[in-house]
């Protein structure tokens, strides 16, 4: 089992910056890769952003150049610094990860982002 712990949500105003950030815990050696996820309200969970252990990133276009996600493996913890925050990035924000073909999710942390 993995455990992903979120935290660094909140409310902010558009233009303002956030820090996520992601503890992964348990049995990590094999996890191949982890990201973020975000659901709205009345929308599909989309993909922010990801991050191989190899350190190969990708993201989803509207938040490239805004949003940068990055790993310290000797903390096991993932990072996602979104800036320039706008209204329409409001979500719950999700961490997952990756061991073989079995996702692990955390349970989530809200960036609220006012006009």
């Amino acid at each position: 089992q993995v455990q992903l712990v979120e935290s660094g949500g909140g409310l902010v105003q558009a233009g303002g910056s956030l820090r996520l950030s992601c503890a992964a815990s348990g049995r990590i050696f094999s996890i191949n890769g982890m990201g973020w996820y975000r659901q709205a309200p009345g929308k599909q969970r989309e993909l922010v952003a990801r991050i191989t252990s190899g350190g190969s990133t990708n993201y989803a276009d509207s938040v490239k150049g805004r949003f940068t996600i990055s790993g310290d493996n000797a903390k096991n913890t993932v990072y996602l610094q979104m800036n320039n925050l706008k209204p329409e990035d409001t979500a719950v924000y999700y961490c997952a990860a990756a061991r073989g073909a079995t996702p692990y999710w955390g349970q989530g942390t809200q960036v609220t982002v006012s006009s």
